[in-house]
């Protein structure tokens, strides 16, 4: 049975020292001005852990030995949530060549913070003299009292009277903690009698085996016999059950189930593309023994594109033969992970931690209250709360970004509450006070009316003070620089310098407490820039604690939270250091530098990444993605791609933006295949598999008939004190060429190790291979403490990728455009699994391009990516034995599609070309021409048909809502953005297309008539050909038409000119003749 390494993240993780041997500093700014140095002399509380910290390994299993051992005296409870108070209210920033700091916040934003765990929270001062700290608080906001004398004491001098004989400083008494010790008893390094050493001071494996009955299996210091806690016991005193007996009797639930599509609507679906692709080889065998000897060079040209349309329409129906259905079950889930067992008796959640990535890069593209409500979002998800961690990246290290984050942690401490009181749906604020309709229905409580006002109140002030923002930053910035000036002024008097002569200050961006922001400034300076500041790191909500804290019935409480837990989860801002002459690598830079931050203080085995526009609208799909990852099997998954929804589209989707052909039928069908593609946000990632290792068991498929062979990567350790390492992981990695890989971080090093751990199945049944024992994450995780948060900050430096492998095998992939589509290749790559998972409700929703240019413009970018993914290394062609035939057919299309758009540019210009020249891509329409393009067309609608079907079968909605037409002209100003035409280059093509068949249709027809010997036949084949491009081209017209029932001028200027050439090339082509009488000469016509 393989073991648990300890997490590294907490206090044993730490070092003074970051991982470059830059020493790290921390010191705090007073309102006086002055900056207090925290040095605690080089952390000699920790002792000397720096040459220890550097070997710094995790051991299996986590014995007494293996626990944080401090060479001084152990620290109380009580000191340990002064460190995490401390790294709380702490601005840590730092970067290459340059000291760590952090910079104790008095403040973060103007408003009011109430939530005991957010930063900037105002307790009362320190007692000392000369001292302006803030007093320790426990989870609930309240005072600490150290001694029982009451007397108030900061932090830094609680621990300085530690070292000088543990007195307190008012009544001279040693401290008598009392009642607000609190210690852990989950801490087995707590039991002294567990403490055995020999004489040379080493851990004694025999001492501690007789003294504790301890075993290295069954039972060990992970897994008590007896339970994980003291008070795992029966009332008789007697242990449990035996828990691994028995859950080998009890029979497996699994969680999620595939359903297969029914037969009546799958086999007519495979039939019909047999079908089809026999009449394609039928019909373009035919075009190539039948070519038009009166234009060969019109003939050549549509059977090129004609021969290619066939292979693309292959490449893509190919994958999709094989759809399937999924589904998940949240009871067996909750039955298993936080249901009371013999190894979990209390219930406690045992489900994996998770850490949720949101990333932005600029507050004027980006709109931080969008970004707020996605945050809001996420911190009110259904998921343990002490196992969840949100992450803010700023690519732009903006403050106003900043402090908008800062105002949704404050907003939070109302919201998630009431999220979990009233059962709130969807649980972002904006779209949930948006929605139409009786907000009471389905609501049980009696207060709900009452509570949803004042929510929806001190919402509309949040939104007040967040779009005022950018006023109240630029005249605080004001305001604080005029006294810099006057400072200056009053300084060159006292000296007697000439005035005229006073230095230029700088213009600096000034935070609520009255220091310097330490990112950009709005006025660019050095190392104050958009591509040029450190880096910087505020912890806005630690984590928090084990047990859930109820909110107190309190008649001054805006809402009545007695029955609802108040804890909010962990949340960090983070702008990673950018200077120039590095490659920063946009947007997969930013997930790498959040990748490794959050290993550093979280390490959740799982990642869900999002856009900043993107927000949960399902608070059950992240247990519904944990249960693939779960289930048996689930370790061989690397991630859960949700389907992209959005919101704000008008009903006709006249863009496409919903993208429903690719999301609904493509990566449906490749979830029957390896899984389907990684496509950007909404995804939940398993983050060993990001590091670039194997799954622990994979399939080659060899030979022609691609014969499946089974491969075991790695293996659990054969030795129960085995020290699982990195390497373990991967037979080509070695200890000398790990740090060339990850870095030279011991805590990344060493976290890596135990997200492989922690991310594996629960071992419950024989059938689950490479599981964990149960009740292995009920454990609480350690505190952050501030060495822990400056090795963060070192990790997200601009050098710290240099010479490693990271953006090239770890991590999101470098060097694309479609970073997303090569990032899950190379894991497919490698033989790992993912699942395409489509909820009933929607998981979660986002802004689409709002006009028709934006969305041409993501097109193209999508189409570049895939053109640098085909001239690349990334070519499926070049792919191993591990990724199935299908799967390497589907990503071989999607570097082949952006070569369709030439052969399609081409082929709308041949009915012009076929109308200007009279002659048609066939020499004559016989039977076999129509009988072919009739059995292709409708073998085309039947295939849609069925997708269709299909679509409804995996339980996707088609609604169609009739809207009357007062509300519509009510409603036209939503989707008033929508209908904007801006002017682009990739505006070129289409309109010249439409403008060209519209001209050959008129010519061709006048042409016709005017002819002594009209050829109806040609002209009916030619113009048929222009109607049906001019018919693709709708949804483009429309878009060029703007707003409803409003046509822009640009289309009667380009009808006039239209007009004008066509009477133009009439006059050319045929002018009249006068007759006898002095008359136009009319020509006669009639039909064939």
């Amino acid at each position: 049975m393989s073991k648990a390494p300890r997490n590294p993240g907490g206090g044993s993780a730490g070092a003074p020292k970051s991982s470059s041997g830059q020493p790290v500093k921390f010191a705090r700014r007073t309102p006086s001005g002055r900056y207090l140095s925290l040095s605690r002399e080089d952390i000699d509380m920790e002792g000397e852990m720096g040459p220890d910290y550097a070997n710094y390994t995790v051991h299996i299993p986590p014995t007494p030995d293996n626990q944080p051992m401090k060479d001084g005296a152990e620290p109380t409870a009580v000191a340990m949530k002064a460190e995490e108070q401390y790294v709380s209210n702490s601005l840590f920033t730092g970067g290459f060549n340059s000291v760590t700091r952090a910079h104790l916040m008095d403040r973060v934003i103007d408003s009011d913070v109430k939530h005991p765990q957010m930063a900037g929270a105002r307790p009362a001062r320190c007692a000392m003299p000369a001292c302006d700290g803030k007093v320790m608080r426990n989870e609930r906001g309240e005072e600490i009292d150290p001694c029982e004398c009451r007397f108030k004491i900061c932090r830094d001098c609680y621990l300085d009277a530690q070292k000088d004989g543990c007195l307190c400083p008012g009544c001279k008494e040693h401290y008598k903690i009392g009642d607000y010790a609190d210690d852990d008893t989950h801490d087995v390094s707590a039991g002294k009698s567990l403490l055995a050493r020999n004489q040379n001071g080493e851990f004694d494996h025999n001492r501690w085996l007789f003294e504790s009955s301890g075993t290295y299996g069954y039972g060990n210091a992970f897994m008590p016999k007896g339970g994980m806690y003291e008070d795992d016991l029966d009332e008789d005193g007697a242990a449990g059950d035996d828990g691994m007996q028995d859950m080998n009797q009890k029979p497996f639930k699994p969680l999620t189930r595939k359903i297969p599509m029914p037969t009546s609507i799958i086999s007519p679906y495979r039939i019909f593309i047999v079908i089809r692709f026999f009449v394609l080889i039928f019909y373009l065998t035919w075009r190539i023994r039948n070519p038009n000897m009166e234009a060969l060079w019109l003939w050549g040209m549509s059977i090129v594109c004609e021969l290619w349309f066939a292979f693309s329409w292959l490449l893509d129906m190919l994958p999709k033969v094989n759809p399937i259905n999924r589904s998940t079950d949240l009871a067996v889930l909750k039955e298993k992970f936080e249901t009371p067992s013999p190894s979990n008796p209390h219930g406690r959640s045992d489900l994996p931690g998770l850490d949720v990535f949101v990333s932005t890069a600029d507050p004027e593209k980006e709109p931080v209250l969008t970004t707020a409500n996605t945050i809001l979002s996420i911190l009110a998800v259904d998921y343990p709360v002490e196992k969840l961690a949100c992450y803010v990246s700023d690519d732009g290290g903006a403050l106003l970004t900043f402090e908008a984050m800062a105002e949704a942690a404050s907003f939070a401490n109302i919201w998630v509450p009431f999220c979990k009181k009233h059962d709130i749906e969807p649980r972002n604020p904006d779209s949930y006070f948006a929605l139409k309709g009786d907000p009471t229905k389905g609501k049980r409580r009696s207060d709900f009316v009452k509570d949803r006002r004042k929510v929806k109140r001190e919402y509309d002030e949040f939104k007040v003070r967040i779009n005022g923002l950018p006023d109240s930053i630029r005249r605080r910035s004001d305001a604080f620089n005029a006294r810099e000036d006057m400072k200056m002024l009053k300084h060159l008097r006292e000296t007697g310098a000439d005035p005229s002569e006073q230095p230029k200050v700088k213009k600096a961006t000034w935070m609520a407490d009255g220091t310097h922001w330490p990112g950009t400034w709005a006025v660019s300076s050095p190392d104050h820039a958009k591509g040029n500041h450190a880096g910087i790191l505020q912890v806005m909500l630690r984590p928090p604690s084990p047990d859930p804290l109820y909110g107190m019935h309190d008649e001054d409480q805006l809402i009545d939270y007695s029955d609802v837990d108040t804890r909010l989860p962990m949340l960090v801002y983070m702008s990673r250091e950018k200077r120039p002459g590095y490659d920063h690598n946009k947007k997969a830079g930013a997930m790498n530098a959040l990748v490794r931050c959050s290993a550093v203080m979280s390490n959740a085995p799982f990642i869900l990444n999002f856009d900043c526009d993107h927000y949960i609208n399902n608070n059950q799909a992240v247990r519904e993605a944990m249960c693939f990852m779960m289930d048996r099997g689930g370790e061989r998954i690397c991630y859960i791609q949700f389907p992209q929804r959005f919101e704000g589209i008008d009903p006709s989707d006249r863009y496409a933006n919903h993208n429903t052909v690719f999301f609904d039928g493509n990566m449906r069908a490749l979830d029957g295949l390896q899984g389907p593609m990684y496509v950007g946000t909404g995804c939940m990632f398993r983050r060993f598999a990001l590091y670039g290792f194997d799954p622990p068991r994979t399939a080659e498929y060899t030979g022609w008939l691609f014969k499946k062979k089974k491969v075991t990567n790695f293996k659990d350790p054969e030795s129960d004190t085995h020290k699982l390492k990195a390497e373990d992981f991967d037979a080509e990695l070695t200890a000398q060429l790990v740090p060339r890989r990850f870095g030279n971080s011991s805590a990344m090093l060493a976290s890596i190790p135990i997200a492989e751990f922690q991310a594996r199945p629960i071992a419950d049944h024989p059938a689950v291979l490479h599981g964990r024992p149960p009740g292995t994450l009920t454990v609480p995780r350690p505190p952050l403490d501030p060495p822990t948060v400056a090795e963060a900050v070192s990790v997200i430096s601009c050098w710290y990728e240099d010479k490693t492998e990271w953006g090239d095998r770890v991590g999101w992939i470098y060097g694309s455009v479609t970073e997303d589509v090569v990032t899950g290749y190379r894991m497919h790559n490698r033989g790992w699994r993912s699942v395409y998972w489509i909820s009933k409700r929607d998981a979660f929703l986002g802004t689409a391009p709002i006009n028709m240019t934006d969305r041409l413009h993501q097109v193209l970018r999508w189409a570049t990516g895939s053109v640098e993914i085909f001239f690349s290394r990334n070519n499926a062609f070049l792919a191993s034995r591990k990724l199935m035939f299908l799967q390497r057919v589907a990503y071989l299309n999607v570097g082949i599609y952006p070569f369709t758009s030439i052969f399609l540019l081409t082929y709308c210009f041949i009915p012009a070309l076929s109308l200007f020249s009279g002659f048609f891509i066939v020499q004559t329409l016989n039977v076999a021409f129509l009988f072919y393009l009739l059995t292709i067309t409708v073998t085309l609608i039947a295939l849609g048909i069925l997708e269709g079907l299909l679509k409804v079968m995996a339980g996707i909605e088609i609604s169609f809502t009739l809207t009357a037409k007062a509300a519509a002209e009510d409603n036209e100003d939503i989707y008033a953005d929508l209908y904007v035409v801006k002017w682009s280059s990739l505006l070129i093509p289409p309109i010249t297309i439409g403008m060209l068949n519209i001209i050959a249709i008129a010519f061709a027809f006048a042409r016709t008539i005017y002819s002594d010997n009209p050829r109806w036949g040609k002209f009916i084949g030619g113009g048929f050909f222009s109607f049906w491009v001019l018919a693709h081209l709708n949804p483009f017209a429309k878009g060029l038409m703007g707003r409803r029932g409003k046509t822009p001028t640009i289309i009667f200027v380009w009808s006039g000119l239209i007009s004008i050439t066509i009477s133009l090339l009439w006059v050319a082509l045929s002018p009249p003749e006068a007759n006898s009488t002095g008359g136009a000469r009319g020509g006669g016509f009639q039909f064939p």
